[in-house]
């Protein structure tokens, strides 16, 4: 997952800027080329204009040449002479039938024309004076590569001083156009005269004359060229500076945007995206291999009460403190990450396992004095990454789960949930196995609903006085192919979390409405029996409805079946609480209070909501506490009951002492192992008779006993 979500974040921190630095690389090439190209068209366009004008004297030459053969002969060719140009005139086999001055011309010729445009001229090169080769494209270029000093770095009579070009006397000054890759010419040789032969055909193309040329550029083409090429700097110096400034400025929106998604706005520091990602990359790496690491769910108790007592804002501040003391604690080479309002992440390097506890006991020293008007206290789960090896050797670890690594260091910082006092606890094998337990239940809970592997058991409640049987409460057992029996406290925590809690709440009212329609069809007196609602059912506004339906769909009577809440339960939303009650009332149905005392609204709750039963916490009956404080606390609660027209029932009574006192206190009903443990439904069947014919109050506590 973390890798996935790395790609992800690096398609749009990078991606982008790369996409830019090639794109402006390629431009910038593209239009550097563009320029250079057209520098080398105008210096060709230069040079084929010299040739094009030489070669029209030429053409003339050959016209007066066809002119003086046909009317004079052999003889008409002295008005020739007058020109001091050599040339020759040859046949269609190659002899020279003519010629007029020293022939130097060369038997090999080639094409000079302008680049991309196509314009020719051919030529004959020089054989005393090889000024030329075969250049890129097959286009003629100039090559003066294999001249010497004194003939291809001359620039007689020309200087170029601060731009201006002005007349010196001879040096071997190089003023060069050429380069490796296009072979321009040398401006120094382009100020001397560079001989070659231009061909014409006559009669018809029987015969073909060839005349030397000379080609030379002056002053002011070198000034041109001087400036083609001082332009074509400047461009591609101005386009590199802006590619130059586009990359950098990319890349510097790059990293605010990556910047702002690992930032966390409460800490201002790094966020739990970084942590995932840059976490994995430390544990991947192959130099760390060998190193043992343990992940942290550093857990800040009670901030939310902190937030609410002294705001948003005194809370950020103190989130703001509590990071800095564990960057400056745990120093660079460890990870740290706010993950939500109240939790950090910590990826720490350790050796020994008790070193590691001590760093984290000072750690949370250390932050328990951020405010010095307040002791904070802190939770720290930690899940333990060993050294990667395989077959004996060290290797680069491969498959890196973080998030479950982290998970697991959640799952041991929750075991202390139920405590406000700083501690650590380490993800170990028993833990392990719980995580194991709670996935099979995840992974069962749907076809054990569907094959009714879910029982029913019912624990009696009997009257303390007569021993009569006055109520039970329906209690859920798991028979599992699987995993055997099941008691209820290692699985209703699990379907508490899960949300499946509801699902069980339907499935034991149905239940225990057929089973009650069933008791009576065969003759039982039945009593109430209390089935336990959990509080995420009240959220639903037609709760009242949903359990009206289902026992009037099994066909038992609905003051036969009693709803009890838990009293967290009037934690949640108490207006809607208040109504549900008093429509499952209106309906006929008994509403109970179940663990009256456990919590700390007690007697606001009994204002408020009209209840038809109390269940008094079984925590009343046990420990060493007072026993003379205890009970004056239970007759009160007693007595506050009666008060409100309801009836009290004690649950968890397990010695007779209890028994006889609860009598005396005119408690309604007892609920514990003196009288009845939860039994199967059979079994509830059998006491339910045995109530209709229950012998004197005497013998039925000697055989409870």
């Amino acid at each position: 997952m973390a890798r996935e979500r790395e790609k992800k974040i690096s398609k749009i921190t990078r991606g982008s800027a790369w996409l830019s630095i090639v794109f402006y690389f390629i431009a910038y090439h593209v239009v550097a080329a563009l320029l250079l190209a057209v520098v080398a068209v105008m210096f060709y366009n230069m040079l084929y204009a010299k040739i094009s004008s030489e070669s029209g004297s030429i053409k003339y030459l050959a016209k007066i040449y066809e002119a003086s053969m046909r009317l004079n002969g052999e003889n008409g060719l002295d008005v020739l002479n007058t020109d001091n140009r050599p040339f020759f005139v040859k046949d269609l086999n190659g002899n020279i039938i003519y010629e007029k001055g020293r022939n130097t011309c060369s038997d090999e010729g080639i094409n000079i024309g302008i680049p991309f445009i196509g314009h020719e001229v051919f030529v004959y090169e020089d054989t005393e004076e090889d000024y030329f080769k075969e250049g890129l494209l097959g286009f003629a270029l100039f090559n003066f590569a294999d001249k010497d000093d004194e003939q291809s770095g001359r620039l007689d009579n020309i200087k170029i001083d601060n731009g201006e070009i002005v007349e010196k006397e001879a040096e071997k000054e190089v003023v060069s156009l050429s380069s490796p890759g296009f072979g321009l010419v040398s401006f120094s040789s382009m100020a001397d005269e560079i001989p070659v032969w231009l061909p014409v055909k006559i009669n018809g193309g029987r015969y073909t004359l060839v005349a030397k040329v000379t080609i030379g550029m002056d002053v002011d083409d070198i000034e041109l060229m001087v400036a083609l090429v001082e332009a074509f700097i400047l461009v591609n110096l101005l386009i590199f500076v802006i590619l130059i400034f586009s990359v950098i400025r990319n890349i510097r929106r790059q990293k605010e945007i990556t910047d702002l998604l690992y930032r966390d706005e409460d800490t201002e520091g790094r966020n739990w995206m970084w942590f995932l990602v840059y976490a994995e990359k430390t544990l991947c790496k192959r130099r760390n291999a060998g190193r043992r690491y343990a992940l942290v769910n550093l857990f800040f108790v009670k901030y939310r009460n902190y937030c609410v007592v002294h705001s948003l804002e005194a809370g950020k501040r103190v989130l703001l403190k509590a990071y800095h003391t564990m960057c400056g604690y745990l120093g660079k080479e460890a990870l740290v990450a706010h993950v939500s309002s109240s939790s950090f992440a910590l990826l720490l390097e350790y050796q020994q396992q008790e070193e590691l506890k001590y760093r984290l006991e000072e750690l949370i020293r250390e932050l328990e004095k951020t405010d010095d008007g307040h002791k904070f206290t802190f939770q720290a789960g930690v899940a333990l990454i060993d050294a990667s090896i395989r077959r004996g050797r060290i290797r680069k670890r491969k498959d890196v789960n973080l998030e479950k690594d982290y998970n697991d260091a959640c799952s041991a910082r929750e075991t202390m949930e139920h405590s406000e006092d700083s501690g650590i606890v380490f993800y170990d094998d028993r833990l392990m196995d719980e995580q194991k337990w709670i996935d099979a239940v995840n992974e069962h809970q749907e076809k054990a609903l569907r094959n009714e592997e879910f029982l029913v058991y019912y624990q009696p409640k009997y009257s303390p006085d007569t021993n009569e049987l006055r109520g039970a409460e329906a209690l859920i057992r798991w028979q599992s192919p699987e995993y055997g029996f099941v008691s209820p406290g290692r699985i209703i925590p699990i379907f508490e979390k899960n949300g499946f809690i509801t699902e069980i709440d339907h499935y034991m009212i149905t239940h225990v409405a057929r089973d009650q329609k069933r008791w009576l069809d065969q003759g039982y007196k039945c009593v109430p029996v209390s089935v336990n609602v959990s509080r995420a059912h009240f959220i639903e506004e037609d709760l009242a409805e949903q359990i009206r339906d289902m026992v009037d769909a099994a066909g038992a009577p609905r003051e036969l079946i009693e709803i009890e809440l838990t009293e967290s339960a009037f934690f949640d939303d108490k207006n809607a609480l208040i109504n549900t009650i008093n429509r499952l009332k209106g309906y006929g149905f008994l509403v109970s209070m179940d663990d009256f005392g456990a919590g700390y609204s007690s007697l606001n709750s009994l204002k408020d909501m009209a209840l038809d039963v109390l269940k008094l916490d079984a925590e009343f009956f046990r420990g060493d506490a007072d026993a003379e404080r205890k009970e004056k606390v239970v007759a009160a609660a007693i007595s506050l009951a009666k008060s409100l027209n309801m009836r009290t029932v004690a649950e968890g009574v397990e010695d007779r002492e209890q028994v006889k006192f609860l009598a005396d206190q005119h408690c309604d009903m007892i609920q514990g192992f003196i009288f009845a443990k939860p039994m199967p439904g059979a079994e509830y069947e059998v006491r339910m008779r045995e109530a209709a014919n229950r012998p004197a109050e005497g013998e039925e506590r000697e055989e409870a006993d």
